[in-house]
């Protein structure tokens, strides 16, 4: 029976020594095994995984080992246990953590920084200086230490964030989402009700990201894509406008739409070089761009005509100064509908299957959730 020194547990909640997670073998390889049940340290909790939503940067670092870095390099081969997007309950408690309760619902932030750094100190702790150094006490989970396609993760206290009664696990894996929008719209980028903002890319965060931008009284929230299943999804998510890039031109629908000026936001969710210029070209003068995407090459920006039109671009990485506290209070306010994003559900023991949907997008797939409340399958699947 799972009983470390130091660390609370429950008879409610009983916590076994070995649990079941995936792990990253070869590039694309993914297989189940058995880990020792983590254990939580001083201002840690063990969060018992409940559900977790597959992000294009899982599928990334499995596939390719990058953004993850595991003791210094690529993840591959080292037990390492990928996704982040991931809520649960609260199973077991570190050393003389009293500020949660087992058998608590909580969703997760990504990252905890190392709190000592610049950047820690500063509240930019997903920019934290000692980024990757488990021994300094950083950790980001799914990407430097192990994540939540398992049984059982250990969270840092400041990163959980309570799940209302009133909220499905699905729904509450989408807070991390959320939280990434509104980390780039509020905390980087100063948004305020009444200013313009266009986000390019019909994505998960590109679509929450209108969410946001509508919850926080942006006016008017522009969407610009491909595929019109998912602008229509945007136009229920708060869009004012949609425009397909392929029957309308981006920046000219923009300009019309904002007095000829251009927005004040553009949030890049797609990372191509044609939707990163059309980002500089749809930025009024000392507007802000938020690069949310992952670009896969290098790109040739009109860099002069953001110097001449004295326009900010800022990179975002996570979810950070909390911001996932605030998107979990929208959502649990019913101001926006997240779940009009999370398109399927599987067990965590068909995880393959999840992350091939993912992948393919089979079946316009969007938000992909994998489940763990019985626990069993997982096992059942390792026999």
């Amino acid at each position: 029976m799972y009983q470390p020194p130091g660390v609370k547990t429950s008879s409610d909640l009983p916590v076994s020594d070995q649990m079941k997670a995936w792990v990253l073998g070869d590039p694309d390889q993914i297989h189940l095994s058995e880990k020792p049940t983590p254990v939580p340290s001083r201002a840690e909790v063990l969060v018992r995984i409940d559900a977790v939503a597959i992000c294009a940067t899982d599928l990334e670092i499995i596939h390719a080992g990058s953004p993850a870095s595991i003791q210094g390099g690529l993840p591959f081969n080292k037990n390492f246990t990928p996704g982040h997007e991931y809520m649960g309950t609260v199973a077991a408690l570190g050393p003389d953590v009293d500020e949660f309760r087992i058998g608590e619902r909580v969703s997760v932030e990504i990252h905890a920084g190392c709190g000592q750094c610049k950047r820690c100190r500063q509240g930019m702790y997903t920019s934290c200086l000692n980024y990757g150094k488990p021994d300094k006490g950083h950790r980001a989970n799914g990407f430097t230490t192990d994540g939540g396609f398992a049984e059982y993760a250990v969270n840092h206290i400041n990163t959980l964030t309570r799940v209302p009664d009133t909220m499905s696990d699905a729904e509450a894996t989408l807070v991390v989402t959320a939280g990434t929008s509104m980390y780039g719209l509020t905390e980087l980028g100063g948004l305020v009700a009444g200013e313009s903002v266009v986000v390019i890319g019909p994505g998960p965060i590109g679509l929450l990201a209108v969410a946001v931008a509508k919850a926080l009284g942006a006016s008017p929230v522009i969407l610009t894509g491909t595929r019109n299943k998912r602008l229509a999804i945007g136009g229920e998510l708060g869009a004012d406008r949609v425009i397909n890039i392929n029957d309308e031109n981006a920046v000219e629908v923009v300009k019309q739409l904002t007095g000829g000026i251009g927005a004040d936001y553009v949030v890049e969710c797609a990372g191509t070089e044609a939707t990163l210029n059309q980002a500089i070209h749809m930025t009024n003068r000392g507007g802000k761009i938020c690069l949310a995407a992952f670009p896969h090459e290098a790109a040739t920006l009109d860099i002069a005509h953001l110097v001449r039109n004295n326009i900010y671009a800022y990179g975002i990485r996570g979810e950070g100064r909390s911001a996932t506290h605030r998107a979990m209070e929208l959502m649990a306010a019913k101001r926006f509908d997240a779940t009009k994003i999370h398109t399927h559900t599987f067990p965590l023991a068909d995880l393959p299957t999840a992350l091939r949907y993912a992948r393919d997008r089979v079946d316009d797939a969007i938000k992909v959730v994998v489940t763990n409340r019985k626990a069993d399958a997982i096992a059942r699947a390792a026999e």
